[in-house]
């Protein structure tokens, strides 16, 4: 089945985690731990803390997905996980609890929270907890009768399971590419442009260079290859005009150069060297790869353009 890395696109409205949901069974597969002993001695003896605490998110525990159509596992990294966490209560969250998802509850709070920093000397080892550096942990007090008495008590419910939105990383990533090589289109018909608009055309000159060495033309032309494998779906017309003049070893201009350096420097998180398949792989490659990015860095710092 396919593991899917969820993260947040911040750009976008009601991103993150909304509510944090009690279930019987958690899909981090964590129980929590109930309080009901007192800490400081209230004016009735028997007051009862009514506390709940566990973890809410594990870093890159695969949690199972079923959408009707497919099965696969979702996961989320510890950068990801401490951002949706801080998001939460940036929000406003921290009052909205659900039960298994559906009923919305009332008199259910967060009171407490924190990231894992030490398996050995995290607060969660007190009360058995063995969690792995990068959780997000949380308190939440129950100040409802009903779930208390009904589903606290009666071990109906027995972890925590957040609710909220987080975007596929694989399809993110296709459109942030995509956003990038359309804003290097678009620099470089401004260039054009200018050009065009100068009084002395004939006297315009643009420096170019071929300088680059083989492994540039060689991450292009694997990049072509491996997007023919996946039907031409990766890159926009730019990256794709780009590989073929890197390919063939054609001369590009300063201008070029810069723009191939902003683009590698900026995409270079959606490579993965292991995953030819991927878009951000093969755009990365059809730019002259990391081979690319070093060479353009080298030619702007001895242009002085860098």
């Amino acid at each position: 089945m396919k593991i899917i890395e969820l993260i947040l696109d911040e750009m976008q409205d009601l991103m993150g985690i909304q509510a944090i949901s009690i279930v019987e069974n958690p899909a981090i597969e964590e129980n929590f731990v109930a309080f009901n002993a007192q800490e400081v001695q209230f004016a009735k003896q028997d007051e009862e803390k009514r506390i709940l605490l566990g973890a809410a998110l594990i870093p890159n525990k695969p949690i199972y997905r079923n959408n009707g159509e497919e099965e696969f596992y979702v996961y989320f990294t510890k950068d990801t996980i401490r951002r949706a966490s801080e998001m939460f209560f940036q929000n406003g969250n921290q009052n909205q609890s659900t039960l298994e998802h559906q009923a919305e509850l009332q008199g259910l709070s967060v009171v407490e929270s924190w990231i894992v920093e030490d398996e050995q000397k995290d607060k969660s080892r007190i009360y058995g907890l063995e969690m792995p550096v990068g959780t997000w942990m949380v308190s939440m007090k129950v100040n409802n009768d009903d779930i208390w008495n009904n589903y606290v008590k009666t071990g109906k419910v027995k972890g925590f399971s957040i609710e909220g939105y987080f975007v596929d990383k694989v399809n993110f990533s296709k459109q942030e590419l995509e956003s990038i090589e359309e804003q290097e289109a678009k620099l470089i018909l401004s260039q054009i442009d200018s050009i065009i608009k100068e009084e002395n055309l004939a006297e315009v000159a643009l420096e170019s260079y071929s300088d680059y060495p083989d492994a540039v033309k060689n991450n292009a032309q694997r990049g072509i290859d491996l997007n023919k494998e996946v039907n031409n779906k990766c890159a926009t017309d730019v990256g794709k005009i780009r590989a073929q003049q890197l390919a063939q070893g054609k001369p590009i201009s300063v201008e070029t150069i810069k723009r191939m350096h902003s683009y590698l420097s900026r995409a270079e998180e959606y490579y993965n060297e292991g995953d030819t398949k991927a878009c951000g792989t093969i755009s990365y490659l059809l730019w002259g790869g990391l081979a690319g990015k070093r060479w353009a860095e080298s030619k702007l710092k001895e242009l002085d353009q860098l």
